[in-house]
Formats: structure tokens, sequence, C-alpha cells
């Protein structure tokens, strides 16, 4: 299952499978029940037991998971967000964070971020709040909690709804609690690259009824199939045959496969060794580049389930990042930009409805000068140490 191949001295990612989700797989293939069912069931309610959460929905992916929650907003009864809604976003992260909010027809409304933890900053949310606002969305970025406890108490007192794309962050904590489940719903994704892998998947997790009943009806083509005689969408005729058939919402066919919810189980009863064991790496990292001359990386905050280990070149070696990326993937280390830089620079901008007003100072930063690189759920304290030799000797022969 690993992609790391044998001359890469740090890869970008590595699988956390071994025989026993290979036999889980058989078994399941073998059963012949392979469209969602028992098995996504077991593993939705046993993820939203491991978060902390009332209910927990799965989708498959993590882009699915942020698709589905934004058009249950749409449509739910109680808990919605008007057409006119402005959702607050962070410019640093992925497409699919932002796609699917103007996707369900809400308005962007992007906001930069702070330097140091690359998690969108409160204090650019408070400035951008006026009477459209209807949602914040903290984007919790390579394992990195965002300032949740304070974006909590802004929405708040706003009479807005908080959101987390916890797509990158599972096993994370801020004061004890998983990110994820401080606003109205997050999401996650089980992606091979992210902290447990169930080949595509994701989850989104919500205290609320209604959201998960309105999430599990568009998941499945917005049907009323599989919902309980008293949900909170559309009452039931409570003849069966008819109400394998109703459709109420104008849902999608974002439905997992059962292969990826029994995987998921038996990652998720891992999940606790795959953190640690990439916490343990962060310290050595942390360790190594605290107190570079030319290199700033990610503060914690909170406790980080370090997906990636974020740099970003200092201003004397600014221009230097494409000679160095060269000499990275030379050397068998795999890169990437930081999640997707300053999103705003995409050309996709033009098909989206959107605010950005102000400076992206800071998004501009982690776009023109940062990279990073892998962790992993195994121990390279060594091979950490040769990337910090080999990038280092190269700096200081650049700021020369």
């Amino acid at each position: 299952m690993s992609r790391k191949e044998p001359n890469t001295l740090i890869a970008l990612s590595s699988s956390t499978w071994d025989e026993e989700e290979l036999r889980v797989a058989k078994r399941v293939l073998d059963s012949g029940n392979l469209s969602m069912g028992k098995e996504v069931a077991e593993f939705e309610e046993t993820f939203a037991a491991t978060v902390g959460s009332r209910f927990a929905v799965m989708f498959n992916s993590g882009s699915s998971a942020n698709l589905g929650l934004f058009f249950a907003l749409k449509y739910g009864k109680d808990i919605n967000l008007k057409q006119s809604s402005e959702v607050i976003v962070p410019a640093v992260s992925w497409s699919t964070s932002f796609y699917p909010i103007s996707q369900a027809g809400f308005k962007l409304r992007f906001v930069d971020v702070n330097h140091k933890t690359l998690n969108i900053d409160p204090d650019k949310v408070l400035e951008n709040i006026n009477d459209k606002t209807g949602a914040i969305l903290a984007v919790n970025l390579l394992g990195n909690p965002s300032e949740l406890s304070i974006l909590r108490d802004i929405a708040e007192s706003k009479n807005i709804l908080l959101l987390e794309d916890n797509c990158e962050s599972l096993g994370a904590t801020l004061g004890g609690k998983q990110t994820g489940t401080f606003g109205i719903a997050g999401t996650y994704s089980f992606y091979f690259s992210h902290h447990i892998c169930t080949m595509e998947g994701g989850m989104v997790v919500t205290d609320s009824q209604e959201l998960q009943q309105v999430m599990r009806s568009i998941r499945a083509h917005g049907w009323t199939r599989g919902l309980p005689a008293d949900n909170l969408v559309h009452p039931l005729s409570l003849n069966p045959w008819e109400d394998l058939f109703r459709f109420v919402l104008p849902g999608f066919n974002l439905r997992p496969l059962e292969i990826s919810g029994a995987v998921g189980k038996t990652q998720l009863s891992k999940l606790d060794n795959i953190v640690q064991m990439r916490r343990l790496n962060a310290q050595r990292f942390v360790e190594l580049f605290s107190d570079s001359k030319y290199f700033s990386i990610q503060e914690e905050n909170g406790e980080s389930s370090w997906f990636g280990f974020s740099l970003i070149l200092k201003d004397r070696i600014s221009q230097s990042r494409t000679k160095l990326i060269d000499l990275l993937t030379n050397s068998g280390i795999e890169t990437r930009p930081i999640v997707a830089g300053n999103f705003l620079r995409n050309p996709v901008m033009k098909h989206l409805d959107f605010i950005a007003e102000g400076t992206f100072i800071n998004a501009d930063l982690i776009h023109d000068r940062g990279f990073f690189i892998g962790n992993h759920h195994f121990d390279f304290r060594d091979k950490l140490e040769e990337f910090h030799q080999l990038i280092e000797n190269f700096a200081m022969k650049e700021s020369k």
C-alpha cells in the first residue's frame, strides 16, 4: 500500500494500512454487501463517539462532506443559511473548502490568515462581519487548531454559525476538545495522505438532529429512504413501497462504500497511536527549526495532529524557493505548496461569487515563500535531521 519509493528520503505520505485492513476489506468483498449499509453505520457511530459528537454522517470524500453540509444548511428548516448569506473563509485552504459554498448559492467572503498559525485571523473575521454574514468557516490547517474558542464566541455574539473544515486535522485538540466539534458541524477526510485512510471517504459531525437527517437525505438522491418515521425532513407515508422512492430534496449520490466503512473502523482503532507518533516527529521538527535564521514554521495552537510540516522562507533567502525545491526533489524529498497558497490567485475565482476586501499579506507570503513536507505515523526523526542539515546548509550559502 505504501507510495514511498526506495530512493525517497522523505515521502509526502505513506500507507497506514497493514494486513488487518486487507482482511477486513476481503471480508466485505466476500460478503457481497458492497453498497452503503451496516459497516458504514457502525463506523459513523464509532466515529461520533471518538470525537465526542452526537451524530456523524459518512460521505464518499471529505470534499463531498463539505458539499453535503452546505446543501444541508441551504435546505434545513431550523438550522439554515439564507440564500443571500455570506460565509467568511480564510484565503488559504483547499479548493473544496470553497466550492461547495458557492455551489450551494452562498457568497464567499475571504479574509487573511495569521502568518504564524496559518489559520484564519479572528481580527479579520470581526472586521468583515456585516448584516449579510451567515457563517464563519474555520479551516484547521495542516493539523493545527484555529482559534476556535475565540471564533465560537464571535459566532455566538453575532448570532451566526461556526463551521469547521477539519479535513487535515483529525485528532487535534484545543483545551482537550476535539477539533471539528466547536461549531454546529465539522468535516473530515479519510483520503490516502490523511491521518486515517478509507481509500476515499469523509465525515460530517454535528449535534443537530435535523442537520444530520437533511445530510442523510442529500447524500442519497434527496429521498426519504432510511429516515425514521418521525424525521424532521419530510413526513413518511408509512407505506414502505412509496417511502423507498419519495424524493424531497435536490440531492446527490455522495454515498460511501461498505468497504470504506469497515476499514474505517479498523483505522480508527489505530488513531491514538498514529497521532502520538506524528506528535513525536513534530517535537523533533520544532526543536530543529524553532531558532532558524532562514525559515519560519507553523506555530502550534492547542495540540496539533501535525498533518505535515510547513516552512516559510525568511527575507534573507526569500527569492530562493525554486532552487530549494529543485534541491529537495533531487534529494528524494517530496514537497508541496502550503495547501493551495492564496486561493484568490487561482484562475477559477472568475467562476465564483466572492468578496475579497483589503490586503492579503500573509496569504501572499505563504503563497510565494511557503512549502511543506509530509509527516508520518512512524518514527522518521533521523530523516528530519538530514532534511534540516540539507536546507540549512543551502540557506547559509544562499544568504551570502
